[in-house]
């Protein structure tokens, strides 16, 4: 018996999320049964083409709460009454991600658990998302049955705001504006829904949030192209996803 999840947090901006990958971090040991069912996920997606997904403590911290309380209740469900719902429970487990996805199921061991959700449609399309780069595992035997929650993650970099910054300054120089450098104007700026703060006056402002910082929007690349402006002013502030969880980082770049 097995039940799918899914969810993904709206892009906020018109241009590709192929979000830059997180420091990677060992695999602990694990059972072997979840070492198993980690190592067949990954050979499913290696036959189509796809990468490997890498091991998340946070998520299977979150995947191993889940599963006891449905071995609790003795059923099988993504959302228990008083039950956070699963982008929350995986954020309160320390996970930052743009993307989240789900798989429960009851079977009698690790590989005819991986057969079953292959077998289904929507289990197959979260085993199988290319947009996946995380996995967490939870494995809980219970009178002769294995219970099984398999959490999937697009995750994103936990990034502070001087990083942030430092990040949108290089994507600048890298379109040729040397001469950019974090500011309290543009970071007040970034709180603003029009204008701009201090003393300042910028030729043009970009606001936008997101969570990529491989490239920067397509408006403000027309702009650094156009060779009309000698210097930039970037500041973040704080984002409505910028905690724990769905997370997307907002940002101002002021041209002069």
């Amino acid at each position: 018996m097995t039940c799918g999840w899914l969810l993904l947090v709206c892009a906020l901006l018109p241009f590709s999320f192929a979000a830059w990958l997180p420091a990677q971090q060992p695999t602990p040991e694990l059972p072997a049964d979840v070492g198993q069912l980690l190592s067949l996920t990954n050979r499913d997606r290696a036959t189509q083409g796809l990468g490997p997904l890498r091991w998340s403590t946070d998520l299977a911290d979150a995947a191993r709460q889940h599963g006891e309380l449905m071995v609790r209740h003795n059923d099988l469900q993504h959302q228990f009454p008083g039950e956070p719902d699963v982008p929350t429970r995986a954020g309160r487990a320390g996970a930052h991600f743009r993307a989240i996805a789900e798989n429960i199921a009851i079977g009698p061991n690790a590989a005819d658990i991986e057969r079953q959700w292959m077998h289904s449609p929507m289990h197959r399309a979260n085993i199988l998302d290319p947009r996946m780069n995380v996995i967490g595992i939870a494995l809980i035997h219970n009178r002769g049955e294995v219970w099984a929650v398999e959490d999937f993650a697009h995750a994103v970099e936990r990034l502070g705001p001087s990083e942030i910054e430092g990040r949108v300054i290089g994507l600048l120089a890298q379109q040729g504006m040397k001469n950019a450098t974090a500011t309290a104007d543009a970071r007040q700026t970034c709180e603003m829904s029009h204008g701009s703060a201090g003393g300042s006056r910028p030729r043009f402002i970009m606001r936008w949030e997101g969570s990529d910082l491989s490239r920067l929007p397509d408006v403000l690349v027309s702009k650094l192209q156009s060779v009309q402006y000698r210097s930039a002013a970037v500041g973040v502030c704080d984002s409505a996803h910028s905690g724990q969880g769905f997370t997307s980082y907002k940002v101002a770049v002021l041209l002069y």
